[in-house]
């Protein structure tokens, strides 16, 4: 009986330990393991890679000039009377800025005409001579009449000195007032109400920017210079004005002007586009970002812009094949454009292209992407910037 009792105790150990074994194969991590299944996908935005036209514009900044600016200066000396116009008014052409004393100028005018009337009371003296005398015949001289014909075409000739002395004192009394020579916004005056101007003055009694339309001055790099000629030639180029931040879009016009040099410093070629400017939202000196569409490419592989990722080894982007892994394709991208990139070479039309959650995909990686509705609508939301590579 003493022999079997470590018997037992040996039995009792065994079984324990199966009974352990049992409950770590149940309950242990390779157990929790097997439960959990194959690991979870990495999800991701997707969208596919489309076939569409890509406009391709010229980037820059310009600067907002009127399309006419005049120095209003006075062509007369004398003293203000009268400023008849707002700092930052709307004037039309024609329209009176100031006055002049006229007083001396009306003088001048009034004593033009009383020559002219005392000159013609002369002529019409001198015609009744020469009447008389040819009525006389014979008994009036050849010297006397032709002496008398003569004094009749000075007095003619007077009258005529007369009525341009008339004209210029007439011109010098209207320049007495000082009227808008265009339409556009007046600036701040120079001068006050009596101060004496004088023609002679640098200084501009007040500056009339036009700015409807408006230009905007800005440059391209010489190398587009063919693609903008050749454009230009068939329609004039649609230009795009931007704020200097390039989030709000102020007006859009067409391309006037090409210069007629190239600027050898810079090696760009200063442009002007033309602008109507009905809302008023550019004004003289403002700084601007601009677009000048130069061509359409048609039926371009475009992808978004966040589908295309940087390397040290060049741009690359992933796609999602039928087994949902992900596949790295190296790309070749010739413009980005509004959120938008033109794929040369990696990508074909159709391919299902990663937007979103990269920095945790490598190749051959499971990756869950969401519906393609969900990942088109994403990929075509928020801002974007425009940019050539």
């Amino acid at each position: 009986m003493k022999k079997s009792r470590p018997t037992l105790w040996i039995l009792v150990l065994a079984a324990f330990a199966l009974a352990s074994y049992l409950g770590w194969r149940s309950y242990g991590p390779e157990a929790t393991k097997a439960q959990q299944g194959p690991p979870p996908g990495v999800p991701v935005s997707v969208t596919p890679v489309r076939k569409a036209d890509f406009p391709v514009y010229l980037t820059g900044l310009g600067t907002v000039q009127g399309f006419n600016t005049v120095q209003v200066r006075t062509r007369v000396d004398g003293q203000i009377d009268k400023i008849a116009f707002t700092e930052g008014q709307i004037v039309k052409q024609g329209d009176l800025l100031v006055e002049i004393d006229p007083r001396p100028f009306q003088a001048v005018l009034d004593q033009a005409k009383a020559k002219k009337a005392q000159d013609e009371a002369n002529l019409a003296n001198a015609n009744l001579d020469l009447q008389r005398y040819t009525k006389l015949g014979e008994f009036a001289t050849r010297q006397q009449t032709d002496t008398q014909r003569s004094t009749v075409a000075q007095l003619t000739a007077q009258i005529a000195a007369d009525e341009a002395a008339i004209a210029n004192a007439q011109t010098q009394l209207d320049y007495a007032q000082v009227k808008a020579p265009i339409t556009g916004v007046a600036g701040l005056r120079q001068v006050d109400i009596g101060n004496i101007v004088n023609a002679s003055s640098q200084t501009p009694v007040v500056t009339i920017a036009q700015i409807e339309p408006i230009a905007v001055i800005f440059t391209a790099p010489e190398d587009q210079l063919p693609y903008i000629n050749e454009a230009q030639a068939v329609a004039p180029l649609k230009t795009i004005a931007f704020t200097t931040d390039g989030k709000k879009t102020l007006a859009e016009g067409k391309l006037a002007v090409i210069n007629n040099q190239v600027d050898t410093t810079s090696g760009t070629i200063r442009l002007k586009a033309v602008f109507e400017n009905k809302n008023r939202e550019l004004w003289p000196g403002q700084s601007v970002s601009t677009r000048l569409l130069v061509r359409t490419i048609k039926d371009a592989t475009v992808v978004p812009d966040d589908a295309v990722q940087h390397s040290t080894d060049g741009l690359y982007a992933y796609t999602v094949n039928q087994d949902n892994k992900a596949e790295l394709h190296k790309v070749k991208v010739s413009y980005s454009i509004d959120g938008r990139s033109v794929i040369e070479e990696g990508l074909n039309p159709g391919q299902m292209v990663i937007t979103g959650g990269q920095f945790r995909v490598q190749p051959g990686s499971l990756v869950k992407p969401p519906t393609v509705a969900d990942s088109a609508a994403t990929s075509d939301s928020g801002p974007s910037k425009v940019r050539q590579e």
